[in-house]
């Protein structure tokens, strides 16, 4: 038989809309511009924040004034009364006494 006359079949879809390596393609140049984004972004950021000044003494002594020494006193003595009430509690029996033993 003569083999060139014959048409060979194919099972391809023909005329598929869908090209999935477009989309591949557009995927990965898609991941590649963010990449690209975020170093550009994570630079500049570094840059702005690199620039400002640090704190200066003025600052830092205007901040200690506004904090009261009677408040933290205050609050000193409250957690020293807190740790006092726990160290009872953890020291005193248990009122409960346990029916097993």
């Amino acid at each position: 038989m003569i083999k060139f006359l014959k048409k060979e079949k194919s099972f391809k879809k023909e005329g598929s809309w869908l090209n999935p390596n477009f989309y591949w393609k557009l995927a990965i140049y898609f991941v590649f511009a963010m990449i690209l984004f975020s170093l550009f972004f994570g630079y500049s950021l570094f840059i702005r924040i690199n620039k400002e000044p640090t704190l200066s003494a003025n600052r830092v002594s205007e901040q200690i004034e506004t904090v009261k020494k009677e408040r933290v006193e205050k609050v000193l003595e409250y957690f020293s009364l807190r740790k006092q009430k726990s160290n009872q509690i953890l020291n005193s029996p248990a009122p409960v006494v346990d029916p097993s033993l």
